[in-house]
Formats: C-alpha cells, structure tokens, sequence
C-alpha cells in the first residue's frame, strides 16, 4: 500500500489548505493593524499640516501690505 488513497490524498490537501487558510488570516491581521497605524499617522500629519498652514497664514496677515507710494520712495 505504498500508493496513498484518494481519500489520503484529499486529507493532505484539505490539511494544506488549513495551513494556508490560518496564513493567510494572520497575514491578514497584520496588513489590518499597519492599514490603522498608517490610518492614524495620517491623520495626525493632516492635523500637523493644518496647524502649520494656520500659522502661515497667520504670518502672511502680519507682513505689511506694499502699497505703490512705498515702492517709488
């Protein structure tokens, strides 16, 4: 009985694809956990970017406005 049965046959595929399937879900789980890490670095860069461009503008209006008079002097 060196040839192996299609019954034992199926069984070590079906086996192969229970290792395959816990795999491909803890695989799973961690592209999860990066997508909300990155999710969350993301966010916190669009706020950073907001705060920065809030204080641009904020400078922009303190500068003095040039007017023509100024520049002929």
């Amino acid at each position: 009985m060196t040839n192996p049965t299609t019954v034992d046959q199926i069984a070590d595929r079906v086996e192969h694809l229970l290792l395959r399937h816990e795999e491909l879900h803890r695989t799973n789980a961690l592209l999860q956990q990066q997508v909300l890490a990155l999710s969350h670095e993301r966010d916190l860069l669009k706020s950073k970017l907001a705060a920065a461009r809030s204080r641009v503008d904020a400078l922009i209006e303190r500068l003095p406005q040039n007017s023509s008079t100024d520049a002929e002097s």
